[in-house]
């Protein structure tokens, strides 16, 4: 029987990552977090409480297995510095130290495009890698100690996705946030329709883990999103093509957009919460040009694009909603 252990496992692609081992039968699957997974895709799956800021114990986990690190503390704004260096950096170095222990010699990292920093052109994975935040800057670190750990053994192998945007059912993040906007008719383009934002449906990106764990070389690294360079205007008319949300009532001034924000986070101070934040309208006309050279040098099958991708979402709701 094969083993998995996947610390970081309660969350977004956890929840998709243990649905697609459990259709494969005959895997022992280990979740390790700080908290205890939802939902019946965990049925059946055990659960070790565990927090990769601290030295990991081995005596609810003993290996070998393949290994999964999925934790991170990732939302951009929302965290002191030093948090994503505590779990992303710190956590990274446990999760080898742990591999050590129990003799486990595969490792599968998702990593971040934050590490290229944001800019408008095509970004491979032969871009050079300038992160501009503390999130960025603790992912590539983590890819260091990790690609070290890999060094250190002939027999060891390391997959590295550097995800961009990842939506699905359970993302609770920008797609789902753009979904409830249009879903109420109050979507705006703020300063331009253009944007281009790398993205991709989550059980692709899973496949994408295992399709390069099946490569020969021992390390891989990666970048994971659609192949087509979508914009904000194009998965606008997604979501209103498949779902039949409004389309966005039109563009506002960049300056504008970005005051208005600054307003909702004065408000946020006197408890009136929003989630309107200046960094994300930043966020939102800052491009990210992704281009996925690895997968599709290799031939890469994508099951999705965009559309199917929205569509597999809303399917994965009996009530098809995504919100």
């Amino acid at each position: 029987m094969k083993s998995f252990v996947i610390f970081g496992g309660s969350g977004f692609v956890g929840r998709h990552l243990v649905k697609k081992l459990k259709s494969l039968g005959g895997v022992n699957i280990v979740v390790a977090d700080i908290r205890k997974p939802q939902g019946e895709n965990f049925s059946g799956v055990n659960f070790v409480e565990c927090d990769v800021r601290n030295p990991i114990p081995l005596n609810h986990i003993s290996g070998p297995s393949t290994v999964v690190n999925l934790a991170a503390v990732h939302r951009t704004p929302g965290h002191p510095d030093h948090e994503y260096f505590e779990t992303n950096v710190q956590g990274a170095g446990h999760i080898v130290d742990f591999c050590e222990a129990t003799g486990s010699n595969r490792l599968w990292f998702t990593s971040s495009i934050s590490v290229y920093g944001p800019r408008e052109t095509p970004c491979s994975e032969k871009s050079a890698l300038t992160p501009r935040s503390a999130y960025g800057q603790s992912k590539l670190e983590a890819e260091t100690i990790q690609r070290s750990w890999v060094e250190r053994g002939p027999d060891r192998k390391l997959v590295i996705a550097r995800p961009a945007v990842i939506f699905g059912a359970g993302e609770n993040g920008n797609f789902t946030k753009l979904a409830a906007a249009m879903k109420r008719g109050l979507f705006v383009y703020p300063g331009r329709s253009d944007t281009v934002k790398g993205c991709g449906y989550v059980e692709d990106l899973i496949e994408s883990l295992f399709f390069m764990d099946a490569q020969p070389e021992r390390l891989l690294l990666y970048n994971f999103s659609y192949q087509a360079p979508y914009t904000i205007k194009d998965i606008c008319l997604a979501f209103n093509k498949v779902a039949g949300f409004r389309a966005p009532l039109g563009t506002i001034p960049f300056p504008l957009m970005l005051n208005l924000a600054k307003g909702f986070q004065l408000l946020d101070k006197f408890g009136f919460k929003s989630g309107v934040h200046p960094d994300r309208i930043k966020k939102l006309v800052c491009s990210t040009n992704i281009v996925p050279g690895e997968l599709s040098a290799r031939g890469y099958p994508y099951r999705t694009d965009l559309e199917a991708g929205i569509r597999r979402w809303m399917a994965d709701y009996p009530s098809g909603k995504f919100i």
